[in-house]
């Protein structure tokens, strides 16, 4: 018999680690985006804040560094001024391309 494994007891998977190049996070950022969920894109823009440096980015976003783990956190639905400020200072720009229409 084979034992079943539960979510609950799976590791949290971080990302921040393989976001180590520009390409990486272009790849991460477009995958989030298509999935058109405002939690993970923060979640997401949290991750490579991480693998940037958290202090770093506040500074450059003039955003605190506590305000920037909250509003960047999982479940967070952060203000379109947050994501642009960030994405700023992540050096990153979200671009819009018409949807296909099977999406």
């Amino acid at each position: 018999m084979t034992k079943r494994i539960q979510v609950a007891d799976l590791p949290e998977f971080d990302a921040a680690p393989y976001l180590d190049s520009d390409e990486a996070v272009a790849v991460y950022l477009t995958d989030v985006l298509a999935a058109n969920d405002p939690a993970l894109l923060a979640a997401a823009l949290g991750d490579i804040a991480r693998a940037r440096g958290m202090s770093e980015i506040a500074k450059a976003s003039g955003i605190t560094r506590e305000a920037l783990y909250k509003a960047l956190r999982p479940d967070a639905q952060p203000r379109f001024d947050t994501v642009s400020r960030v994405c700023t200072a992540l050096g990153v720009k979200l671009v819009a391309q018409v949807a296909d229409v099977d999406d």
